[in-house]
């Protein structure tokens, strides 16, 4: 990954930004009219990220920015000074694990050349934050952006209804854990309530 001090003086023209990628800082002397795919690609030599259409059409490029999806094609790298960056390689865990969303792309056959795959996963990824997953025909509209020359759409929309449908589970696990909790601490009080009434009997006789 490119970096330079900021110390040194960026040459006529250029504009020293930072901003972070995956978590790391980043620090470069950037022409204004650079893109921010240009940049990750082909200066931090994240490649990841793809080039389709270089025209914002295709989806292909899709990164996020403080946790909102772009097309990296369209927005300029200087734009981005100060935030967070995060490509299709910040995704997985550090030990290599695959996101759940990328384990779900390979189990349902979400993919065919591989070509659009890292945005259409920065794009679910983008669907399910949202909560774009109520039905089939939430997922394919708001995945709509991303196009798939191979049209695997079948096995993309099945691939982030399944994550979205864990996460369901998932939450209502842990309710239903609260809940159980919640009763379990109620017991003693219930238990003592008779032996305090008892008490009081003894008392007023």
């Amino acid at each position: 990954m490119e970096k330079t001090s900021t110390t040194t003086r960026p040459p006529t023209g250029l504009v020293e930004t930072a901003f972070t990628v995956n978590g790391e800082e980043v620090c470069l002397a950037l022409d204004p009219r650079e893109s921010l795919l240009d940049v990750l690609r082909e200066r931090l030599v994240l490649t990841g990220t793809k080039k389709g259409c270089d025209q914002g059409q295709c989806g292909a490029c899709t990164v996020h920015i403080d946790g909102r999806r772009v097309v990296s094609c369209l927005t300029p790298a200087v734009q981005v000074a100060g935030q967070d960056v995060t490509t299709i390689e910040g995704v997985a865990a550090p030990d290599g694990t695959l996101h759940p969303l990328q384990q779900a792309f390979v189990d349902c056959d979400a993919l065919q050349c591989g070509y659009c795959t890292p945005g259409q996963v920065m794009s679910g990824l983008a669907c399910l934050a949202e909560g774009h997953t109520g039905t089939d025909g939430d997922i394919r509209e708001y995945m709509s952006g991303n196009l798939c020359r191979c049209g695997a759409y079948v096995g993309i929309t099945a691939a982030i209804r399944r994550v979205a449908e864990q996460a369901e589970q998932a939450e209502q696990a842990e309710q239903a854990e609260q809940a159980e909790q919640a009763e379990q601490s109620e017991q003693p009080e219930q238990s003592e309530q008779p032996e305090q009434a008892e008490q009081s009997e003894q008392s007023e006789v």
